[in-house]
């Protein structure tokens, strides 16, 4: 399989995206196109001594996609640039799958209105894998629609079900609606709405979750609308970094403390890889036509090799195809508000 890679996208472009590439063709076997400026990516190459294999280069010469521009920019002012040429070399089958860690508006213009939506589905949803107490969850959305009608809400749980049961091997996804109570009559009126839609819904729902709970494994998939699920996200990895930070902290404290530290070691270390964002490596865009990955903006090469990683396994369980043989089966029966 051949993955389209957008080097000029994210704080670390173009060097930790395209190490993180080649780590992608050493650990995974994918094969790589790198879209931007070759000019670039050949002086960044021959400046840190990286040996391309198994990677071609697609030369765009347009200006690069910031993060503070504007979202349309893929389609209008920066047509041209790597990320709006990846996702037309992704149409014309140029590869399999498309990964840039760019600005997020960006992308999901681009995902929805060059790569276009799945048949049935209502809007494309970012879905992110977090970590929890036992086992990671998925969170959708998370910034892709700001705001949701009922149905938009519903739909999300089915495209989160199949991604954990597909993707992580999760027999029967415990879906749960993101809500300020557990009770059926709380929260606004979109979201009782789309609770009355999500208990007829064709998978697992579990009824409400409050923001407390989501990471103790009340629920393997996470819904709520791209503002609050954008705002639990980076609520979520701050907290996460602010611990393991007062953890180090305590332990670095004097000789006595660092002593007691080579004692749990292990176990700070695993809890550390746990919480680590960069195992992950962002999130995916669901319910379009072709696999596209949001990696994270600050990525270094670990965290976009994930990324790929993401995307890989996207390809192998063909999960596009479950998602159009749900939606053929089950559109007009549930998520109708």
């Amino acid at each position: 399989m051949r993955i389209i890679v957008d080097a000029f996208g994210g704080d670390n472009a173009p060097l930790e995206i395209i190490r993180g590439s080649q780590l992608a063709v050493k650990e995974l076997g994918t094969d790589i196109l790198l879209v931007g400026s070759e000019e670039r990516i050949m002086s960044c190459v021959r400046e840190n001594g990286i040996r391309l294999e198994r990677t071609e280069i697609c030369n765009s010469t347009g200006e690069d996609i910031l993060m503070t521009d504007d979202a349309n920019a893929v389609l209008k002012k920066k047509a041209d640039s790597s990320m709006a040429t990846g996702f037309r070399l992704l149409n014309s089958g140029e590869g399999d799958a498309f990964v840039s860690a760019g600005n997020t508006g960006a992308i999901t213009v681009g995902a929805t209105l060059i790569t276009k939506r799945i048949k049935g589905v209502k809007r494309p949803c970012i879905a992110s894998v977090m970590p929890g107490e036992a086992n990671p969850f998925l969170l959708l959305d998370c910034g892709a629609n700001a705001e949701c009608r009922p149905d938009f809400l519903c739909q999300f749980g089915m495209l989160g079900s199949l991604y954990m049961k597909h993707i992580m091997g999760v027999d029967s996804p415990r879906v749960a609606l993101a809500n300020n109570g557990t009770e059926e009559t709380k929260g606004t009126h979109t979201v009782r709405e789309a609770y009355s839609l999500m208990k007829n819904a064709p998978y697992n729902f579990v009824g409400n979750i409050e923001a407390r709970r989501i990471p103790f494994g009340d629920a393997d998939v996470v819904v709520a609308d791209g503002f609050s699920g954008n705002l639990v996200l980076k609520m979520y990895e701050g907290v996460a970094k602010m611990l393991m930070g007062g953890i180090k902290s305590v332990f670095k404290k004097n000789i006595f403390t660092m002593l007691c530290a080579l004692g749990v070691l292990g176990g700070i270390n695993k809890m550390k890889k746990q919480f680590d964002y960069k195992e992950y490596g962002g999130a995916v865009l669901l319910g379009v036509k072709k696999p596209v990955v949001k990696a994270h903006g600050s990525a270094d090469a670990r965290t976009f090799k994930n990324a790929v990683r993401q995307a890989v396994r996207f390809l192998e369980t063909d999960l596009i195809s479950e998602i159009e043989r749900n939606l053929e089966n089950e559109e007009g029966k549930a998520c109708r508000a």
